[in-house]
């Protein structure tokens, strides 16, 4: 639960209030999305860089664009808590790091894998 407020004051000192009321869940879903699971959307493409607990096998993200969808997997077999060592798209690799995102009413499968480059 994420609070708006810490109250200090008799008889409510150290409790929170307003809870996911002002903006703060917003704040919390982009925290989580953009700087832990690295989830950005540039235009028209995708990156994901994540950021994660190396304790984490990994995390699954469906993502809808117009009428597409991505089936993003990230896997993290060697446990790092950052970088990427290689990205497929539809069992392709990605040189440049990004997914392009068509709308061509398809699904498409994204494999990311977490380690150390070669």
């Amino acid at each position: 639960m994420v609070c708006a407020d810490i109250y200090s004051r008799e008889p409510y000192v150290r409790r929170g209030g307003w809870t996911w009321y002002t903006g703060s869940a917003a704040w919390m879903y982009r925290l989580g999305l953009a700087a832990i699971l690295g989830f950005q959307k540039i235009g028209n493409t995708l990156q994901i860089n994540p950021a994660i607990p190396p304790t984490w096998d990994g995390f699954e993200i469906r993502y809808q664009f117009g009428e597409s969808v991505y089936l993003i997997e990230v896997h993290n077999p060697e446990h790092v808590a950052h970088h990427i060592r290689q990205m497929l798209l539809d069992g392709q690799p990605l040189i440049e790091g990004s997914i392009p995102l068509v709308n061509d009413k398809q699904e498409h499968h994204v494999i990311v894998t977490m380690g150390k480059k070669d």
